[in-house]
């Protein structure tokens, strides 16, 4: 009979931790859920917000989207990563009782225009060619860095539209039109160059659900105020102006915006919903068989809000730059800190020339 084998204490050590790691493991995956850790993969966010239309019965649009300019930059969304695109400037018209403002309800709660607004194309610069220019980044050279759109493979782009639309087109200041075929194809063209990772195109117009139709480039999610063969409606007039001051979609969408803050947990799926039939007056209609994530699980403030990435680091950093000045006269309360030695004074980032 063949002697028992002896197995080391340090050896049923080894085999009880591995046990007992295996069994957290299994409990920690069945308590937590992986999703929870799923990121969306964008590193940084810009905007491109439209109006189209120009003449003061119009008004409404031009607050449109001075509205959500406004609900980007509340969300973190800076002025150097927003293209706007005005087509009248109603601030500045002589039938505004109210010069330099722009207001979005008749309550005149919020001037929208604000004290900070970056236009970086105004009236007749925006025209359908400039439109696409700025999205596929076709622009002349001599066009300044605040007119373009830098976005890359890891961008998350928002674009919104506002105007007059019928189906399968949207209008420029009343003279031209976008089809639904060259906006597709537009989106298609920053696909192919990388210029964005996820988009997001949201439109209030009338017939606007046929804007997305044509659509076939990946990772775009859309939304649309009115289904086709449906008019987009005003939501109310300001009587001191005589015009509507803003459509009803871009109102109810605005009203769920303002509840949200940069570290919102909002979703996108709840952002589709935000105006049903019987407070829009027409079907909002969305498109998501081209996004790959569930809207439900994706935070509003992937497209609304902004990435800030924070790099931590353990290394000490030497600066450089650095020179030393002894200082030649101090009071009485700072001469202690002088006899303990020179003090450290920052050089000029960029010294002029001589």
């Amino acid at each position: 009979m063949a002697a028992p084998i002896k197995v080391p204490g340090w050896c049923w050590r080894f085999q009880f931790a591995i046990i007992l790691t295996v069994l957290v493991i299994q409990s920690y995956s069945e308590s937590v859920n992986p999703e929870e850790f799923f990121t969306s993969g964008h590193t940084n966010n810009w905007a491109v917000l439209v109006d189209t239309s120009k003449f003061w019965f119009n008004y409404r649009h031009v607050a449109n989207v001075l509205s959500i300019y406004r609900s980007v930059k509340r969300l973190g969304i800076p002025d150097s990563q927003i293209i706007l695109m005005v087509a009248d400037d109603m601030a500045c018209n002589p039938r505004n009782p109210r010069p330099a403002t722009v207001f979005n309800n008749a309550n005149q709660q919020i001037n929208v225009y604000g004290d900070d607004v970056e236009v970086d194309y105004r009236g007749y610069e925006v025209t359908v060619e400039n439109f696409i220019r700025v999205l596929t980044g076709r622009l002349p050279p001599s066009t300044p860095r605040s007119k373009r759109l830098l976005t890359d493979e890891r961008s998350n782009v928002l674009v919104y539209m506002t105007g007059h639309g019928g189906d399968g087109f949207l209008k420029f200041q009343d003279a031209e039109e976008i089809s639904n075929v060259e906006l597709a194809d537009a989106f298609e063209q920053m696909w192919q160059k990388r210029r964005y990772h996820e988009l997001f195109y949201m439109i209030d117009t009338c017939q606007a659900e046929s804007m997305f139709h044509k659509f076939y480039s990946p990772n775009i999610l859309a939304v649309a105020s009115s289904k086709i063969g449906e008019d987009s409606l005003s939501h109310h007039v300001d009587p001191t102006i005589g015009v509507f001051v803003i459509d009803r979609y871009t109102y109810y969408a605005l009203e769920f915006l303002e509840s949200a803050k940069p570290e919102s947990k909002k979703t996108m799926g709840q952002f589709l919903k935000v105006c049903p039939r019987s407070q829009c007056s027409s079907t909002v209609s969305t498109r998501k068989d081209l996004f790959p994530r569930d809207p439900d699980k994706v935070l509003l403030t992937d497209f609304f809000g902004s990435v800030r990435n924070v790099e931590l680091l353990t290394d000490t950093i030497q600066l450089e730059n650095v020179t030393r000045e002894t200082t030649q006269q101090c009071s009485k309360d700072m001469c202690e800190e002088e006899k303990q030695g020179e003090r450290l004074v920052y050089a000029e980032q960029f010294p002029m020339p001589i």
